[in-house]
C-alpha cells in the first residue's frame, strides 16, 4: 500500500491559511474597539475592512507569475513573514495612518497565499486528489476564521485588542521559519517513499517550475486572458467571493449591532458558520473526487458540483425574514459553508482546465483576483447599506444575487480546456525523477 506522507504537506496548507485567516479576522472582531479607538463611522470602517484588498489585488498577478518562476517554497516562507510582521505593526499603530498602511502591507504579503497554495498542490496532489488538497487549503482558512472569531475575542476582552495582533504576528513568524526548514518539492523531498514519488510526479501532470520564459509568460498570460473557461471560472469566483467577504468584514459588527450580543458572545456566534465551513468542505473536496474518478476525469462533474452548492447557498436571501438567531445561525452555517466548499472547488477546478502546470501559479492569481475585486466591493457596498438603510436586509439581497449569478455562470461558461505553447524537450526534468531514486535512498 503506498504511504501518505504527502499529506503532511495538506496539513502544511491547512496550516498556512489558518494563521492567513486568523490575521484577517483580528481587524473584524476587534472592529468595535478599534472604531471606539479612531472614532470611525460605517464607512470608515469598511473602508479599512477592505483596504488590505487593494494591494492585494495589485500583487496577485505578480506573485502568481513569482510562484510559477521560483515554485511555491520560497514565495510562501517570505510573504508568510511579511503578512506576520504587518499583523504586529497594526497592533502597534497610534494613528488611522499607521492602522491603515499596515493594512495595505498585510495585503501584500497575503496575495501570495493562494497563488502559492495552488502551486504547491499541482506539485504534489496527483490529479484525482486534488479536490481533497484545495479543501485543506481553504478548510485551514475557515478553521483560521473560526478559532480566530473566539481567541480573538477573549484575548481582546482580557488583554487589549492590540495585544491580539501581536500573539497572531508571531504564530505567523514561526510558522514561517518551520516551512523554510521543512518543505520541498516531491522531487527533492527524502522523506517520501520511492513508490509514492512516483505515483505524485506520474500523475499530477506537468507542474515544473523556473522553466517558463518571459516569452512564453507573455503568451500564458494572453491565453489566459482570451480563455472562457477562465473568465467564467474567475467571475463564479467573484460572485461567491463577495458572500465570503460580507461574512468575514462585517459578520461580528452584524451580530453585535443588529442582535445586541457582546464581543464574546458575537465572537461565539461567528465561529460556529466558519467551523461548519471546514466539516462541509472538507466533505464535499472528497466527493468531487469520488465524482472525477467516476467520470474518468471529465472535468464537466465538478463544474455541476459547484454550481449546486452555489444555488445552496444562496439560502442566505432567506436572513431578513427570520428572528431567531439559532435559524439565522444555521442559515449562515449553511451560506458559509457552501460559499466555502466553491471556492475552493474552483481552485481544484482551475487546475484541472489548465494542461501545463507551469501556469497554475498564475491561472490561479487570476481565479483569485475574480474572487477578490467582488470582495473588494463587498465591505464597502455593505457599509454604504448600513448606513443608508440602518440595517443588513439589502447587503443578504445583494449577496444572494450574486450567488444565483455565479451558479448560472459556471454552468454554461467553464466547459472547455485551458491550452498553452506546447512544452520544450528540456523542461522534463520531473518526469526524469520519476524512475530515478535520490540518492542514497533505499
Amino acid at each position: 500500500m503506498t504511504a501518505q506522507r504527502r499529506y503532511f504537506v495538506y496539513v502544511g496548507l491547512f496550516l498556512l491559511m489558518f494563521i492567513n485567516y486568523l490575521d484577517r479576522i483580528n481587524l473584524s472582531v476587534a472592529a468595535k474597539d478599534i472604531a471606539a479607538t479612531y472614532g470611525l463611522s460605517p464607512v470608515e470602517l469598511g473602508y479599512m475592512f477592505s483596504s488590505f484588498l487593494w494591494t492585494y489585488l495589485v500583487f496577485l498577478i505578480p506573485m502568481g507569475l513569482a510562484a510559477d518562476r521560483f515554485g511555491g517554497r520560497a514565495i510562501t516562507y517570505a510573504t508568510l513573514g511579511l503578512w506576520s510582521v504587518a499583523g504586529i505593526w497594526t497592533g502597534l499603530a497610534t494613528s488611522y495612518a499607521s492602522l491603515f498602511a499596515s493594512r495595505l502591507v498585510l495585503g501584500v504579503g497575503e496575495s501570495a497565499s493562494y497563488p502559492s497554495g495552488g502551486k504547491i498542490i499541482r506539485e504534489w496532489s496527483p490529479a484525482t486528489e486534488r479536490g481533497v488538497a484545495t479543501a485543506f487549503l481553504n478548510s485551514g482558512a475557515y478553521a483560521g476564521l473560526s478559532v480566530g472569531s473566539i481567541v480573538v475575542a477573549w484575548l481582546i476582552t482580557g488583554f487589549g485588542w492590540r495585544e491580539s495582533f501581536f500573539i497572531t504576528g508571531a504564530m505567523g513568524l514561526a510558522l514561517a521559519a518551520v516551512w523554510f526548514l521543512f518543505y520541498r518539492r516531491p522531487e527533492q523531498a527524502n522523506w517520501l517513499s520511492l513508490s509514492e514519488r512516483q505515483r505524485i510526479l506520474g500523475t499530477r501532470g506537468a507542474a515544473d517550475s523556473a522553466t517558463a520564459g518571459e516569452f512564453n509568460q507573455r503568451l500564458a498570460m494572453r491565453r489566459l486572458l482570451t480563455s472562457r473557461s477562465m473568465w467564467s471560472l474567475a467571475i463564479t469566483q467573484g460572485c461567491a467571493g463577495y458572500t465570503l467577504y460580507l461574512f468575514m468584514t462585517w459578520l461580528p459588527n452584524y451580530l453585535a449591532v443588529s442582535r445586541g450580543l457582546d464581543v464574546l458572545k458575537s465572537g461565539f456566534f461567528s465561529a460556529v458558520p466558519y467551523a461548519m465551513a471546514v466539516v462541509i468542505g472538507l466533505g464535499l473536496g472528497w466527493l468531487s473526487d469520488r465524482l472525477i474518478k467516476r467520470s474518468g476525469g471529465r472535468n464537466g462533474e465538478r463544474r455541476k458540483l459547484i454550481a449546486v452548492i452555489l444555488l445552496l447557498s444562496s439560502v442566505i436571501l432567506a436572513t431578513p425574514f427570520v428572528a431567531s438567531i439559532w435559524i439565522i445561525l444555521a442559515l449562515f452555517s449553511v451560506s458559509l459553508g457552501c460559499v466555502s466548499t466553491a471556492m475552493a472547488m474552483n481552485i481544484a477546478l482551475t487546475s484541472d482546465l489548465v494542461t501545463d502546470g507551469r501556469y497554475n501559479g498564475v491561472a490561479v492569481s487570476m481565479l483569485i483576483m475574480g474572487g477578490n475585486l467582488f470582495g473588494l466591493a463587498a465591505p464597502i457596498v455593505t457599509g454604504y447599506i448600513v448606513a443608508a438603510t440602518s440595517g443588513f436586509s439589502g447587503a443578504f439581497l445583494v449577496a444572494g444575487i450574486l450567488l444565483l449569478t455565479g451558479a448560472a455562470v459556471i454552468t454554461v461558461g467553464a466547459r472547455q480546456p485551458i491550452e498553452f505553447p506546447e512544452r520544450a524537450p528540456s523542461e522534463r526534468n520531473s518526469l526524469e525523477l520519476v524512475r530515478k531514486p535520490l540518492h542514497g535512498q533505499a
